[in-house]
């Protein structure tokens, strides 16, 4: 039976005092080449190789959700698992902007069929909205996207032709990387973690 620990109760197993692990919330602007991965059997660059704090083992941090080795952009890491759990929980819907540029110019009729749906090889798969950047750029578009399949936003690509030049997370749950140059990283305000939270009803 689970027994309910409350603020200021002390806890102890095998005679040994338990401590409470700290909760530690990054925004890291992620750059190409580089794996959202703890580690790499491979030996490839991690994205918790940017993360340059004395205390990052003991914190156990993991990366939210994944993006590809030549994705880049805003990529919440922490060791909030209950917070990252429903982050990455499709019940939530958690709203993902991106960046997107292509080597052909993409078709009004094509913008149509990303929000209606293109059938990959493990179903269908539609963004929530998806337009031009710029009237006088077809080559330049912004998805917005609650799923989070594997490489979703290139496979719809490959699927009707196109070949993704650049591919950009620039909103995650509310989060930019305003301020942050790419392979740099900062902790979250406490009015961020709050407001997380709260789309996913921790609070």
């Amino acid at each position: 039976m689970g027994v309910r620990v409350n603020p200021g109760d002390t806890v102890e197993v095998n005679g040994m005092r338990l401590t409470p692990r700290a909760l530690d919330y990054f925004l890291l602007n992620k750059p190409g080449n580089v794996i959202t991965t703890n580690q790499d059997e491979k030996g490839r660059s991690s994205v918790m190789d940017l993360i340059e704090i004395p205390e990052k083992e003991s914190l156990h941090l993991y990366p939210v959700g994944r993006l590809d080795r030549h994705t880049v952009g805003v990529l919440l890491i922490t060791n909030d698992g209950e917070l990252a759990h429903r982050l990455m929980h499709p019940s939530y819907q958690i709203d993902k902007l991106y960046a997107v540029r292509t080597t052909a110019a993409i078709k009004p009729n094509q913008l149509e069929q990303l929000v209606t749906g293109v059938m990959l090889d493990d179903g269908l798969a539609q963004v929530d909205d998806a337009r031009y950047s710029s009237p006088d750029n077809k080559h330049e578009i912004g998805i917005r996207l609650h799923e989070g399949r594997n490489r979703q936003i290139r496979r719809m690509l490959e699927v009707m032709g196109h070949e993704v030049e650049h591919l950009e997370r620039v909103n995650y749950a509310g989060l930019t990387s305003d301020g942050v140059r790419r392979g740099k990283w900062r902790r979250l305000q406490p009015h961020e973690v709050k407001k997380l939270k709260r789309l996913v009803k921790l609070i």
